[in-house]
């Protein structure tokens, strides 16, 4: 698991160097299509069978929807915010899990979980600085993304009880491929070589995060797995400083330990509850 938020994190500082000279939906391209390299020997694994098998289409055409919109929204905040600051807004998708399976899962949600989905709620906003009634435009742009991150979420939820990990993983990947492609004769920008390396290498590492991070929830109970997803923000913000010299303020720091503290009471609690978060969550693809 730690290994895998290292890939996304390298990942994540080539988007943000590229996202300078590129356009946001060329990165997703390359993120999408050089994905499918590593993700092969994973289908391979699996067996291409269950890989092209739809069980429900309308479950997945609205988990790439909000995916893609997810992606989009935090490849753009990745080039135009510190690396570290990004990370830590995502961190507040489980709380708008929870927020949100009351309205579109008809999930009850007790005082607990609760009052941890408001604690959290407080920890976005110390995160994001709201001062004087003025946002941030980019930092909301990586608020919109991560709710909706927290809708795919959802969506896999549901499509966890009739499609295999290797037919959501498959056709999520085909669909943004095929979705940024459409738009790439209006935005595209010839890389020279060593760009275009780089570009390569941003669907190579997401490609290769995925699938430790899907071997991680495989193998590893889903309580002990998932709070090492916060080591992101030590790889956010190491890259960070040693390319951008960029520290996250104070306000990062206390908002994402609150939010930070939210979420592993939201996990641990749902975990006592037997709810069934395990196969979500190791279907996710963030960015």
């Amino acid at each position: 698991m730690v290994a895998s938020l290292a890939f996304f994190a390298l990942m994540d500082a080539l988007v943000k160097d590229l996202g300078t000279r590129y356009s946001t939906m060329q990165l997703v391209f390359f993120r999408s299509l050089f994905a499918f390299v590593p993700l092969g020997y994973l289908i391979y694994r699996t067996g291409w069978a269950d890989a092209i098998k739809i069980n429900n289409y309308t479950g997945h055409a609205l988990r790439i929807l909000v995916g893609v919109a997810a992606m989009f929204c935090f490849f753009y905040a990745f080039a135009h915010m510190p690396l570290a600051d990004v990370v830590a807004i995502s961190f507040a998708a489980p709380v708008f899990v929870v927020a949100l399976s009351v309205p579109l899962l008809g999930e009850k949600v007790g005082p607990k979980r609760w009052t941890a989905v408001l604690i959290g709620f407080a920890g976005v906003l110390i995160m994001v600085n709201p001062g004087a009634g003025i946002l941030d435009p980019v930092a909301v742009i990586a608020l919109i993304g991560t709710v909706f991150f927290a809708l795919a979420m959802i969506a896999l939820r549901k499509l966890g009880r009739t499609e295999s990990g290797a037919s959501v993983v498959f056709t999520f990947t085909l669909a943004c491929t095929a979705l940024s492609g459409l738009a790439l004769p209006f935005v595209w920008i010839t890389p020279d070589l060593q760009d275009l390396a780089l570009l390569i290498a941003i669907g190579l590492l997401g490609g290769i995060g995925q699938i430790f991070m899907t071997f991680a929830f495989k193998h590893g109970d889903v309580a002990v797995v998932a709070p090492f997803e916060y080591t992101a923000i030590l790889w956010a913000t190491l890259l960070g400083f040693v390319f951008w010299g960029e520290i996250p303020g104070l306000n990062i720091w206390v908002g994402v330990a609150v939010v930070m503290l939210s979420g592993l009471f939201i996990l641990f609690r749902e975990a006592n509850l037997k709810l069934p978060r395990g196969h979500a969550r190791r279907l996710q693809t963030k960015r």
